[in-house]
């Protein structure tokens, strides 16, 4: 599918039709830039309003319309990667089951949602604030999902960190550990360029340590984790010692039930975040689709209201959606400049040589009313 698309729309000249000009513009189309799909864009007759009102509207059309796109972006952004993450196969997205550009270009206006009697301005507010929920409803549970992540990543960082930080639990096993009414036994992180330095020192760091006690347990690419044993009464001033000869002493106490209880907290936080990762994802499946509705049916009232501004009333304009190339824009854009009234075509030339950016801000500059659509 195309990922950009041109929305566009043609004044109908007097004593011609919507009808006609149509089809001059497949015939030309047809005839010099072939490759180029096009699509009617059917916009039903909504309520015009006072002029003022147009005007108004169309300033905050270009502002909402930055904002409707952008939530649709973000929304979009957020299940890639949630697919990503999940490992799941890239889905084409859709709108009410039915593919975005299949439903852009196919476009048809929903009168249950949005009455065509109602003030522009009223759809415009009732498509923006129904947007802005969505956001907010995004923000909420794309935190709660990362609170989620966070909390697992932390115990991750704690089962697979350095030994400098890491969990010891699951490295020393009961067997490992002395522990009586006089002896105990500590144990100590050695750099792995100072493992010769600490067993050719630990036994005389102080004066009560049992000699050939330490033993190397486990071993990463920093550090290696020793045991020593020693009695109760000379702990503390083995710690002091330690630490001035570079060694670090972890506290450790082996309790099988706060074993338990770490892994069962991990095993629910995975599950946990299995099921907020479902769950968004799905949400923002159904979200992106009903936000891209809103968006064409803002993209519907935008044009209407330009075209009225540009040509004036009664309406009387054909819109269409064309989704040229890149090599095929500049003779797209002759073609449809061809189809306008040649005196405002002058017009709007000599404008452009000013920096004239049309009625809408951020709407191109031509002797038709005409806006980008991007879909990725």
């Amino acid at each position: 599918m195309a990922s950009r698309y041109w929305v566009v729309s043609l004044p109908v000249q007097q004593n011609s039709s919507t009808t006609s000009l149509w089809s001059r513009l497949q015939e030309s189309i047809s005839r010099h830039s072939f490759d180029t799909p096009l699509y009617r864009f059917n916009i039903p007759n909504l309520r015009v309003g006072t002029l003022d009102s147009l005007l108004a509207l169309s300033d905050d059309l270009v502002k909402s319309n930055s904002f409707i796109e952008g939530v649709c972006s973000k929304t979009r952004r957020q299940i890639e990667e949630l697919e990503r993450v999940s490992g799941v196969l890239s889905s084409s997205l859709t709108v009410d089951g039915v593919p975005v550009d299949s439903y852009l270009t196919r476009f048809a206006w929903d009168e249950a949602k949005y009455p065509t009697m109602s003030p522009l301005k009223e759809i415009v507010d009732g498509i923006h604030s129904q947007v802005a929920k969505i956001e907010d409803d995004l923000k909420v549970r794309v935190s709660e999902y990362n609170n989620v992540r966070s909390q697992l990543n932390a115990i991750n960082r704690k089962q697979t960190g350095s030994l400098a930080v890491r969990d010891l639990s699951n490295l020393v096993k009961p067997a490992d550990v002395v522990t009586s009414e006089h002896l105990t036994t500590l144990l100590a992180v050695v750099s792995k360029y100072s493992q010769k330095d600490w067993l050719s020192s630990y036994e005389t760091l102080t004066t009560y340590v049992v000699p050939r006690s330490s033993k190397m347990l486990y071993e990463d690419n920093e550090y290696a984790l020793y045991t020593v044993t020693l009695f109760n009464r000379d702990a503390d001033n083995f710690k002091i010692k330690a630490r001035e000869r570079g060694f670090q002493i972890r506290d450790f106490e082996h309790n099988p039930e706060t074993q338990e209880s770490r892994k069962q907290e991990l095993e629910k936080l995975m599950q946990d975040q299995e099921t907020f990762r479902s769950s968004l994802l799905q949400w923002c499946y159904t979200s992106y689709g009903e936000v891209f509705s809103s968006w064409m049916h803002f993209c519907a009232v935008r044009i209407f209201a330009e075209s009225i501004l540009r040509y004036g009333l009664p309406p009387s304009f054909l819109s269409v959606v064309l989704a040229p190339s890149i090599k095929s824009e500049k003779k797209v854009r002759s073609i449809l400049e061809s189809l306008c009234d040649s005196s405002n075509s002058n017009f709007w030339k000599a404008d452009d040589e000013g920096g004239m950016a049309g009625f809408g801000g951020d709407t191109e500059a031509h002797p038709y009313v005409s806006f980008t659509i991007n879909l990725v």
